[in-house]
């Protein structure tokens, strides 16, 4: 994999994906910036949700589950000091199907937490994950 940032001007950057996708980032104008794009640690939290919604979904209809929506939610909080990491992040999953089993849906959640999604198994590394979801009747 591999990709390209581009720097604007300012505090503001083009980065773009070893497959062809661009997205803008941005700072605050306190820092520099226009507000004009996704910050970059906000970038991480959408990697992160999106790589275990991926493997949510996924798994589910590889089970033969009828999902009809999922929603991941991604909170965090940072630490108030420089570098200002993740110290915790916390996804809920909203998913709606018909007649979706929620032990199925804690199963898939366990399984991208635990040996599927990248993005969460190196995070986990060094921020504390937690997992949470609820199950709406279609």
């Amino acid at each position: 994999m591999q990709a390209t940032i581009k720097w604007v001007d300012g505090r503001m950057f083009v980065g773009e994906s070893g497959s062809g996708h661009a997205v803008v980032m941005d700072g605050p104008p306190d820092h520099g910036g226009r507000n004009m794009g996704i910050r970059p640690m906000e970038m991480i939290l959408l990697g992160l949700g999106g790589c275990s919604s991926f493997d949510v979904v996924e798994i589910l209809q590889k089970g033969r589950h009828d999902i009809v929506d999922c929603t991941a939610e991604v909170t965090a909080e940072r630490v108030d000091a420089v570098p200002s990491v993740f110290s915790k992040i916390h996804l809920h999953f909203k998913l709606r199907g018909n007649n979706l089993k929620p032990a199925a849906v804690e199963r898939a959640v366990k399984l991208s937490a635990e040996k599927y999604c990248s993005a969460s198994i190196m995070l986990s590394k060094s921020v504390d994950i937690t997992h949470s979801y609820e199950v709406v009747e279609q």
